[in-house]
């Protein structure tokens, strides 16, 4: 019993204000409603065109990421070329560039090549900022798996591209479940770049809706209906990670994080 008592009140932390929130969400001057779902559901273009957006988004997120970061990360596993630590190094300091500092010049950058207010804008601008734990996660993947399989496979008359389909990504799959949770997550959750790189409210993903949702006369907030949105953005991400988590665990687990 002593040794499940720290993960149990540890459990609880984690938990409460998730469950604060669906306690909230269902609360009203009389007592229990479900007036607030109701509410944001009949909100401005619908919720399921919000959660659309939302998919939509994070989905083009998501791939873009995984596909990015897959070849970039068995390049750079794999691949010997001139200035290759020197462009690894680059790609990690996206990590320091302060993320909301370059909105604006992004903003200009999309509307100058037609893709301003679109989700296939804003997902680019996801995947830019994935890339450098994407990439590093997926390297130190690739560098864990024996160079041995690999070359038996190129002895056998397999290209390099046959490799990584067929004998490189299976291994590397909790690597991959770990980067695409990852950029769900945060393509899913944010709020600043599609206020900023959005203007029509048909193009809005959750988060921005669920805020003008609040949003009531002289600048007050409905913070029942926030509750209630606030469940709706968070039972799906709790639904993928407790599916996902046996990969998502053994991707840390298995060597990906070892630089």
């Amino acid at each position: 019993m002593k040794y499940y008592s720290p993960r149990l009140a540890l459990a609880v932390i984690f938990l409460f204000p998730l469950i604060w929130s669906g306690w909230a969400s269902v609360q009203g001057p009389d007592g229990f409603t479900l007036a607030n779902y109701r509410s944001i559901t009949g909100f401005g273009e619908g919720l399921a065109t919000y959660v659309g957006n939302s998919l939509a988004l994070s989905g083009m997120t998501v791939v873009g990421t995984l596909v990015v970061a897959t070849l970039g990360g068995y390049a750079f596993a794999r691949f010997h070329f001139p200035g290759k630590n020197l462009l690894f190094l680059a790609a990690l300091a996206i990590l320091m560039v302060p993320y909301a500092t370059i909105l604006i010049p992004l903003y200009v950058l999309l509307d100058y090549v037609g893709l301003q207010n679109s989700l296939l804008g804003v997902s680019l601008v996801f995947v830019m900022f994935q890339l450098p734990f994407a990439l590093y996660m997926m390297r130190n993947s690739f560098e864990a798996i024996p160079r041995e399989i690999e070359e038996s496979a190129l002895v056998d008359g397999a290209g390099s591209f046959r490799v990584l389909l067929s004998v490189l990504l299976p291994a590397v799959r909790p690597g991959l479940v770990t980067v695409g949770l990852f950029a769900f997550l945060a393509s899913w959750n944010d709020f600043f770049a599609p206020l900023i790189l959005l203007s029509d409210g048909a193009s809005f993903p959750l988060p921005v809706a669920v805020v003008s949702m609040t949003q009531r006369t002289f600048g007050a907030i409905d913070y029942g209906v926030l509750q209630a949105g606030v469940m709706v953005m968070a039972v799906p991400c709790l639904v993928l990670f407790l599916v996902l988590q046996r990969y998502y665990v053994r991707g840390f687990m298995s060597g990906a994080l070892r630089g």
